[in-house]
């Protein structure tokens, strides 16, 4: 692979990026439903791709391509926790306990009914790879990212088609959120389930006024996504004067060690399993995906420079869009290289999948959702159902639909969710053992263990729900 093919890639890619931004500025319905940019693009470069109509580019731009999501997908994970200043767990069991409970219960529903239908239904009747269970949660807790970054496991364990459905599984998720969570706040609105009217009309000061702005914002943009950093607390750090360097390359240095210890973690765990547990332990530690490992990469990047009072080296503005432009370029070249011929064998399994997954949420959303939140339930759990379902601004476009002035502060507690949900669920640790688990175990182990990590986790929402204090108020 030469580097002039490389440029060439990154070229390609940058048109289809300003081809997907200038399809969503024309066409008024694809911005009402929310469909991001990346997405947009990732569809017109599927015409031009290696397995689409035309096929414009030579072969050695879609290898670079197909190779791209996999090490975008680190950078991605990486930026999570730089730049944010930590709460103490005080602070997040207040807050986030029980967006995170509600998490939870989607996430590893997701599983179980994934592993249900595979063990009696699909298995059976097609003989369907055990490793399918776990394209729900890839696709649609985790998203487009998550699920190019798994295509190698997937591979590793038997399942080569694995990066294509769980692409087309987040490419359901996302468009069905939109369509799906639109109706409900529709019926929500309908039948009073919004706790909107519960507050007087008094004008918001100090976080109601960023809350205010960020819900009058587009959380796809630039502009909405720095609004809803400010509603989450996340705000830019005064740069040091004595620093010569740009703040840019002082945070995708930043971002760079992150990865890097990410790498180091990976071979550490791969030289441990060989050592205590043989070959067969090593293999199956060695299809762990970089990803999860680079995110505790940069929590321990964060920690240090708390630690050592540099914390303003880490910009949270800079990370994001660092994060950002990772995952753009990522869902473009995974969605452009996506191998339709792999869809083909696996069509009825995965359509029957994605309406179990679907299922799931919207059940878990109408009976679960009001007995967990206290107040404001539907605002609270329609972020979640947006996230779990598509993505994380899917979730942020819902709340926005649901409380357009943010009176319920919702916002607060689904971000503060995030940094105790995201190392496990959606991409973190659970998402990338959770295949390794399957073939270790077996799918009738497997499904035992998701349905007590699901009962669990509807306990432990059915008891946020009933302590007083654990809420936002």
């Amino acid at each position: 692979m030469k580097l002039f093919d490389v440029l060439v890639a990154f070229a390609g890619l940058s048109l289809l990026l300003l081809a997907g931004t200038a399809l969503r500025r024309r066409v008024r319905w694809l911005r009402q439903l929310g469909i991001p940019e990346a997405l947009l693009a990732g569809l017109i470069g599927l015409l031009i791709g290696p397995f689409g109509p035309w096929a414009l580019f030579p072969e050695q731009v879609y290898r670079v391509w197909g190779e791209t999501p996999g090490v975008l997908i680190s950078l991605v994970f990486a930026t999570l926790f730089l730049g944010q200043r930590l709460p103490s767990p005080r602070q997040l069991w207040q807050r986030a306990a029980g967006q995170t409970a509600f998490g939870m219960v989607l996430g590893f529903g997701q599983y179980l009914v994934g592993a249900v239908l595979i063990w009696l239904v699909l298995q059976p009747l097609f003989g369907t790879n055990p490793l399918m269970a776990c394209l729900i949660e890839v696709g649609f807790e985790g998203g487009h990212g998550t699920a190019a970054g798994m295509g190698d496991t997937f591979s590793d364990l038997g399942l080569p088609s694995g990066e294509a459905l769980g692409l087309a599984m987040a490419t359901v998720g996302v468009v069905s959120a939109v369509l799906i969570g639109s109706t409900l706040v529709v019926i929500g609105r309908s039948r009073q389930w919004l706790g909107q009217r519960e507050r007087s009309p008094e004008q918001p000061t100090g976080a109601g006024v960023l809350l205010q702005r960020a819900a009058h914002s587009d959380p796809m943009s630039a502009e909405g996504k720095l609004a809803w950093e400010a509603a989450a607390g996340f705000t830019e750090a005064e740069p040091d004067a004595n620093l010569t360097i740009d703040a840019l390359t002082v945070n995708l240095a930043l971002a760079g060690g992150a990865v890097g210890l990410g790498v180091l973690f990976k071979e550490g765990l791969t030289l441990l399993g060989s050592a205590l547990g043989g070959p067969e332990t090593a293999r199956l530690l060695d299809a762990i995906p970089v990803f999860p490992l680079a995110m505790l990469g940069g929590l321990v990047v964060q920690l240090l420079l708390q630690w050592r009072r540099h914390e303003d080296l880490a910009s949270p503005v800079v990370q994001a869009s660092v994060g950002s432009l990772a995952m753009d370029l990522l869902i473009t070249a995974a969605m452009a290289s996506l191998n339709l011929p792999l869809l083909e064998d696996n069509w009825l399994p995965f359509l029957l999948l994605a309406l179990a997954g679907l299922a799931w949420n919207v059940a878990t959303f109408l009976l679960l959702a009001p007995r967990v939140f206290r107040d404001h339930w539907f605002e609270r759990a329609i972020a979640d159902f947006g996230q779990g379902t598509g993505v994380t601004a899917t979730g942020l476009l819902l709340l926005r639909m649901a409380d357009p002035r943010g009176s319920s502060r919702a916002m607060e507690g689904f971000s503060f969710k995030q940094l105790v949900f995201e190392p496990f669920l959606g991409g973190g640790l659970v998402t990338a053992l959770a295949p390794i688990a399957m073939v270790s175990w077996g799918v009738p182990a497997f499904t035992v263990v998701a349905l007590l990590l699901t009962v669990a986790a509807i306990g432990f929402g059915l008891l946020m729900g009933r302590r007083p204090g654990l809420q936002l108020p």
